[in-house]
């Protein structure tokens, strides 16, 4: 049988790419019985008479995935932040850095709409960064109009399966068509009424630049962490994972304990006070989240 992966889903349908083939397929109905559902970036097998009338037979094991947005086998999922309009939003990108950590998916922070930044705006925007690459994440700088940070952008998706995820506006779309316009992907501005994006992303695609895929994700403004244990929050939260081991007590919670290297670890300015902060808030939402049966 031939194989191909999901490159996209839409309106119950998969569209499998073999080679320079894409096949137009739906799931088996087996699928729905064991509670599966094919995602876009599933390696699959797949049998089609025709390009329109094919067949998911078979779904391969997946080394991770995502359930917002619904995606499988991601490489790199590029975090994708605006300077202004929205403004930069630590919060969600610290939500995010645990929702991709968890996963074991590696993260690149990408921040969007520098040309309008103001001086002021641009000195706290680089503070932020500076704390980001002092952890150990890749950021990148860019600005679709200005197509400032394109080439470095490109150069990460080489080889690569990358998702694009952020919040509603922040131009996510925008830096794709920057990437590639023949991707014409729909783009809107900031709903001035609401004050946050508009959604124009309605569907999972990979889209092919270079030698690699990026997915355009629909946007979305928070994740809650129905997945994650507060026990095994700052693994995390790399900064915090480093010095752990150093704590008095196994187990150490990094909150309430004495003799806490991670407390003492932000006391000496080695671990930010926002992000310590940040871990503090999650932890409280994961331990007082009411419990699924």
């Amino acid at each position: 049988m031939p194989e191909g992966r999901i490159i996209k889903a839409l309106s119950g349908f998969y569209y499998v790419k073999d080679h320079d083939e894409v096949v137009q397929c739906r799931g088996r109905g087996n699928f729905r019985k064991k509670k599966v559902s094919p995602l876009v970036g599933d390696i699959v097998t797949f049998e089609a008479e025709q390009p329109t009338d094919g067949y998911i037979l078979d779904i391969k094991d997946r080394k991770n995935e995502l359930n917002r947005p619904p995606i499988a086998n991601v490489d790199q999922a590029i975090l994708v932040l605006s300077a202004s309009k929205p403004a930069f939003d630590d919060v969600l990108l610290d939500r995010l850095l645990v929702h991709i950590e968890s996963n074991d998916i590696t993260p690149l922070i990408c921040i969007t709409k520098l040309d309008l930044v103001s001086n002021d705006s641009q000195n706290t925007i680089n503070q932020y960064v500076e704390c980001y690459r002092r952890i150990g994440y890749p950021v990148l700088l860019t600005s679709s109009k200005a197509e400032k940070g394109i080439d470095e952008f490109k150069r990460h998706l080489d080889g690569r399966i990358s998702v694009v995820a952020g919040q509603s506006g922040v131009g996510k779309s925008s830096l794709l068509n920057t990437l590639d316009a023949s991707f014409n992907i729909d783009t809107d501005e900031i709903s001035r009424h609401l004050g946050r994006g508009k959604h124009t992303t309605r569907h999972v695609e990979l889209l092919q630049v270079g030698n690699g895929y990026i997915a355009d994700t629909p946007g979305f403004s928070s994740l809650e962490f129905t997945n994650i244990e507060e026990k095994d929050l700052s693994l995390y939260f790399p900064e915090m994972r480093k010095v752990s081991s150093e704590c008095k007590f196994r187990g150490c919670t990094h909150i309430a304990e004495p003799k806490c290297a991670v407390k003492e670890a932000v006391k000496d300015g080695l671990i930010s006070e926002h992000r310590y902060q940040h871990y503090n808030q999650f932890y409280e939402e994961i331990k007082n989240r009411k419990r699924r049966y």
